[in-house]
Parts: C-alpha cells; sequence; structure tokens
C-alpha cells in the first residue's frame, strides 16, 4: 500500500502491485533490504498497514479465520502472494536482478506450508541472497536453499549517518531529554504484549534496580507503532509501577529523533530488534527480554543475537534478570563494544559491495 513517510522522516512509499502493473515488462533490478520479510504473511501486513481505528476490527473480525483473513489482504492488495514482502519474477517477469539483503525468516521452518512452498520457489529465483541469522540459514539449507549470512543493514547506521544523528541529539525531544537526564539515561522500548500487569510489575522492578545502580533515568520511547508493536499507555503503566527511578516518556516517532534518543543513551533496553541493532551500530551497553508469549519459541531478536551479538553482551536475558544483564552489558569495555560494532559493519559493507556486483551483471544468476 502507499504511504506517505516523509512525516517520520521516511520516504514516500508506493505499492508493490502499482509498482509490478507499471514495471510488468521492463528490466528492472529488485533489492529487498533487510526485514523479517520472509515469514511475514499477507495478513499480517495488512493488519500493520491499517490505520489504527480499523486495525483492532479486523484482528476481531478475521483473527480466527484464516481463510477469511487471507481474501481480504488479496483485495487489500491487489496481491494473491502468502508472503507479499517476498518478490519475485511471477510480479516483475522481465527482472534483471533479484537480490535478497540480509534478509531475515528465523520462524521459517514452523512456518505454513504454502507460505514455505511460495518463499522457497521465489528465492530458488534470486540472483543474491543473503539471510541476516543462522536459524533462517538452517530453515533454508534443510530445502536445498544457500545462504550467506549477513549483519542486519543497520549495522552501519553509526558509520553511514553518525554526522546527521549526532545533530539530531542537539534539538528535538533529545535536546530535551539529555537537559533533563544530565547525568545520563537508559533508553527503553517494549512491545505491546509486555503490558499485562506482571509482566509490567517485574519490568518496573528491573527497570528501578538499573537506576538505582547507575543513577541514571529511564526513557521509554516507541519503536514503531503498528499494530503489535509499541503502545504509550502500556508504557505510562509501567512508570506508574516505578518506585524510585526517575522517567520521561518520549513521543517523537521521526525516525532520526528515535536513532539520536538511542545514540544519546547510556544504553538500550527492550524487545525490539532493530533498537539492539543501533544501540550496536554506536557500541553502547544493551540488554533485550523478551514478551512472554515468546519466550521459548523462535523469533527474530534471539535468532539475530545469538549469530551476531558478542559473547560478553548479555543478549536475551529473562525478565527476573533484567537488571543483572544490564549491569553486564555495561560492564563490558567500550574499546571491546566498538570493536564489534566496526566489525558488524564491516561484514555488511562487504555484502552491500556484492549485491552491488551483482546487480552490475558480475554474478551468476541464481547464485
Amino acid at each position: 500500500m502507499a504511504r506517505d513517510l516523509t512525516p517520520y522522516g521516511g520516504f514516500r512509499i508506493e505499492a508493490i502491485a502499482d509498482l509490478a502493473a507499471r514495471y510488468h515488462g521492463v528490466p528492472v533490478e529488485i533489492i529487498h533490504v533487510g526485514g523479517e520479510i520472509l515469514t511475514t504473511t499477507a495478513w499480517q501486513a495488512a493488519v500493520m498497514l491499517a490505520e489504527p481505528e480499523e486495525a483492532s476490527g479486523l484482528i476481531a473480525r478475521f483473527d480466527t479465520d484464516p481463510v477469511g483473513a487471507r481474501t481480504f489482504a488479496t483485495e487489500r492488495f491487489g496481491l494473491t502472494a502468502a508472503a507479499p514482502y517476498v518478490i519475485g519474477r511471477e510480479l516483475f517477469p522481465a527482472a534483471r536482478r533479484i537480490v535478497f539483503n540480509a534478509v531475515g525468516g528465523a520462524d521459517l521452518a514452523h512456518a505454513d506450508a504454502s507460505l514455505r512452498r511460495e518463499v522457497l520457489a521465489k528465492l530458488a529465483g534470486a540472483d543474491s541472497l543473503f539471510v541476516r541469522d543462522r536459524a533462517t540459514q538452517a530453515a533454508l539449507a534443510e530445502d536445498g536453499i544457500a545462504a550467506a549470512l549477513a549483519p542486519d543493514p543497520v549495522a552501519v547506521i553509526a558509520e553511514r549517518f553518525g554526522a546527521r544523528i549526532a545533530q539530531e541529539t542537539t534539538r528535538g525531544e533529545v535536546a530535551g531529554i539529555r537537559s533533563y537526564f544530565p547525568a545520563g539515561f537508559v533508553a527503553v522500548q517494549f512491545a505491546a504484549e509486555c503490558g499485562d500487569d506482571a509482566t509490567l510489575d517485574s519490568l518496573a522492578r528491573g527497570f528501578d534496580a538499573i537506576a538505582a545502580e547507575t543513577g541514571w533515568g529511564i526513557v521509554f520511547f516507541r519503536a514503531g507503532t503498528a499494530p503489535w508493536h509499541d503502545d504509550l499507555d502500556a508504557y505510562r503503566r509501567c512508570a506508574a509501577r516505578l518506585a524510585t527511578a526517575s522517567w520521561r516518556i518520549f513521543a517523537a516517532l521521526d525516525v532520526w529523533q528515535i536513532a539520536a534518543l538511542i545514540a544519546a543513551s547510556q544504553g538500550f533496553a527492550g524487545t525490539s530488534l532493530h533498537g539492539h541493532i543501533v544501540a550496536t551500530a554506536f557500541a553502547l551497553p544493551r540488554v533485550s527480554f523478551l514478551p512472554p508469549s515468546l519466550a521459548g519459541r523462535s523469533n527474530k531478536l534471539a535468532a539475530y543475537l545469538a549469530t551476531w551479538e558478542m559473547p560478553e553482551m548479555p543478549g536475551v536475558v529473562d525478565l527476573a534478570r533484567l537488571a543483572e544483564g544490564f549491569a553486564r552489558a555495561i560492564g563490558v569495555a567500550a574499546e571491546a563494544r566498538q570493536s564489534h560494532a566496526h566489525r558488524l559493519a564491516q561484514l555488511y559493507r562487504r555484502t552491500a559491495a556484492d549485491s552491488i556486483a551483482c546487480i552490475r551483471s558480475q554474478c551468476e544468476p541464481g547464485q
């Protein structure tokens, strides 16, 4: 679906169906850049792209009706694909090159059979295929598709956009947060799935302990506002449970302000994969946790950190050990964190160079 994301620091986005109609016979190059696209279903995409006031009604109407949900998504997007973000030559038959650049599908092995068949068929025709975690790589290997590993593209955000983000830290809401917490703050984010009372109680205890140990404030921010993502009300309810920590809620949704908030912080704690990756790129202490509904299940956050996080960092921790995990993170030497950030950026740059070489006809189709 078409969207104008310029008010949030993004771009004007065109619908895939419209692009497919316009470029049906054109020898285009298609690059899939990052994202957990291999397992995102058409129904999930339809809900995430719905207006907030529409999304809850759609979930109530179709959440237990997979056939109806698929039909609705087909009508909404004008596409019959089960995995609409995985683009192949069925839509662009004249495509000269199709590149998958550090994409994810950590739960592909457990995906619906029809979606899996579709994804595998499209990937089999790819000219270049890099995935961003070993779980995705292993799932594809089981079906005879070889994929190379690469960090997520956001690994280069500090190197590529560090100067711009540094400017952002001096204005807007980020500047206000820095002024309010001159001794420093922790950038905190968590998915709306963490909004039950028991989880909020546990999180509040962890944030209180982190603040008591470090003297830093707690700043809640949203990494995204699509359905199933982050929710201000859950943050307010968590903040109300804090006994001693000083806190603020960061409301900005501009992507550069969000990146600047993380970069200006003393560390990150949250459920967002890209929040963790941004913190890694800026060589910050970081700790991640999962909503209780994902505990023990395959998921993109755990899969990515198991592949790329430095062993000294805690990675994904249990909620009860959140403060302990953050203490371990801040104990990792700054030089080691910086070295790791540089290594991941360097690895991704090599991947990007390989993708560019492929687009410039220096690779064989299907390789």
